[in-house]
């Protein structure tokens, strides 16, 4: 029996999983954040191997034990990061392993040819994808600097800019401007506005969107316009990477849509704007919203690196896996 590892690296945590060749989970571990970017080398290293040793102990396994190990990496998108990120994890004494950006976790768990377009919405957003041939291509992911638009973060801002500006009659009415304060503790949005000013508060939490669905819900045509202007923007994201693949000519193009915006918001007003300007260019395609954790992307990548065939029963396993986000995480 072979075991292989998957490694899930984030922004807040880092999940590992441990399965037999047959998809069985017999360990899992989970610590702090797993990306690089804007932290040190050692302690996002510590973090997991951390989650690492957790998974092992559990499985009653050793390092050499691991059949393939798969690293998927937020903050893993260019030669640069590979530079720092690579010469850390062969400290690590894995005999077999690979390194992918945390992007390509989520096309493998969506497509099971592990082609096609992938896009992420959650605090930050990001779109990749891999053709037939192997190739592989990323476009965004680097912040609003450099193109993007389409995160949770930016969902808030536009969220917060929308309350204000209709608080100030330079936009129309909104129930934003009742709802957007009491999400933060005030009356109204002339007691939040001074407050944050007072304060220094430029930017606000991308929790903020749980606000931003509510009044679209209720039908609130300015939020619906905030959700639709995103999923615009992620569907030129996703023409963005086809094109840059030189096409999917004759094939149907699965778009892998992970990150907690898809997988909780599953807002209709985005994923209708996202569909209608991607099939502008892109006819022939298919919208996926996965029902398995990241994690397993990562599994599944090393499966393929090992040559096991995954059957069905493997992807029913994988969709009853849940992990517990409520499980304390050391920093």
């Amino acid at each position: 029996m072979r075991y292989v590892l998957g490694v899930d690296g984030g922004g807040t945590k880092t999940y590992t999983v441990i399965t037999d060749e047959n998809g069985n989970k017999l360990g899992e571990g989970l610590s702090g954040r797993g990306n690089h970017q804007g932290h040190s080398i050692e302690s996002t290293l510590k973090n997991i191997k951390d989650s690492i040793d957790q998974a092992l102990e559990m499985a009653g396994l050793q390092y050499s034990d691991i059949a393939f190990a798969q690293f998927g990496l937020a903050g893993a998108d260019r030669p640069y990061d590979f530079s720092i990120l690579l010469p850390a994890l062969e400290t690590l004494p894995f005999k077999s392993w690979d390194l992918v950006c945390d992007t390509y976790e989520g096309l493998r768990i969506g497509s099971k040819t592990n082609t096609g377009v992938v896009l992420v919405c959650g605090t930050g957003t990001n779109s990749a994808g891999r053709n037939k041939e192997g190739m592989m291509v990323q476009t965004g992911g680097m912040g609003y600097l450099y193109g993007d638009g389409a995160g949770g973060s930016d969902m808030a801002q536009e969220t917060f800019r929308a309350a204000v500006r209709s608080w100030e009659f330079r936009e129309g009415p909104t129930i934003l401007t009742k709802k957007v304060p009491e999400f933060f503790g005030f009356e109204n949005m002339e007691q939040l506005v001074n407050d944050f000013l007072d304060r220094e508060i430029y930017r606000v939490t991308a929790r903020l969107t749980v606000v931003l669905h509510e009044a679209a819900n209720e039908g609130d045509e300015v939020a619906i316009k905030i959700l639709r202007e995103t999923g615009k923007e992620l569907g030129i994201a996703a023409n963005s990477v086809i094109k840059r693949l030189g096409g999917f000519v004759g094939e149907n193009v699965p778009i892998v849509l992970v990150g907690s915006v898809f997988q909780k918001g599953r807002d209709p007003h985005l994923l209708d704007s996202l569909k209608t300007t991607i099939e502008k260019e892109n006819a022939d395609i298919t919208l996926v919203i996965p029902e398995i954790e990241p994690v397993y992307g990562s599994v599944l990548l090393a499966m393929d690196h090992l040559g096991i065939e995954v059957g069905d029963e493997v992807y029913e396993k994988f969709e009853s896996y849940k992990i517990d986000y409520h499980k304390e995480i050391e920093a």
